[in-house]
């Protein structure tokens, strides 16, 4: 059998390597006519850039679409997360809209002040599940994507796309 040692300090002459730091917390932005509170989902600024730039590149305008968020059963946890892009709401959807005005570089990330703002579509199914969540993109070295941060979630997989209630 052997025996692993777990080093705790740089040792003589060694050079120790240097921490890469964490990603700034983004801000929360709040959709349009909504109040913060467990009834609403949120953006981070990362987020909604990341957002932008999807539609953009795939060439979706924001008046004639937005982004769909959901959950289908499915994944190691039991439910997973979706995102896709839609034309349109469905009939029962919430529609979230977020202000391009809340872009707060716009020599990194221009945006014209009157344009029209980024949707969310959410069907009442997923609501249910979504309800308080906040919703982020993270851009490491390990992992890109977009980060649910919900507060209904209490188990999730180790990769982060399912969770269970």
């Amino acid at each position: 059998m052997s025996m692993v040692t777990l080093q705790t300090e740089t040792p003589k002459g060694a050079v120790a390597s240097p921490t890469v730091a964490a990603a700034p917390p983004s801000p929360i932005l709040t959709p349009e006519g909504e109040t913060t509170g467990p009834k609403s989902i949120q953006l981070t600024v990362r987020a909604l850039k990341r957002i932008r730039i999807a539609m953009a590149k795939e060439g979706i305008t924001p008046d004639a679409g937005g982004l769909r968020v959901g959950i289908t059963g499915g994944g190691c946890s039991g439910l997973s997360y979706s995102i896709k892009f839609d034309t349109q709401p469905r009939e029962r959807d919430r529609v979230y809209a977020f202000p391009q005005s809340h872009l707060d570089q716009p020599h990194l990330d221009p945006a014209p002040a009157d344009a029209p703002p980024i949707r969310l579509f959410v069907d009442p199914k997923s609501f249910i599940y979504l309800s308080g969540m906040i919703l982020d993109y993270e851009e490491t070295l390990m992992r890109q994507g977009f980060n649910f941060i919900n507060p209904h979630s209490t188990k999730s997989c180790g990769c982060g796309s399912s969770f269970s209630t």
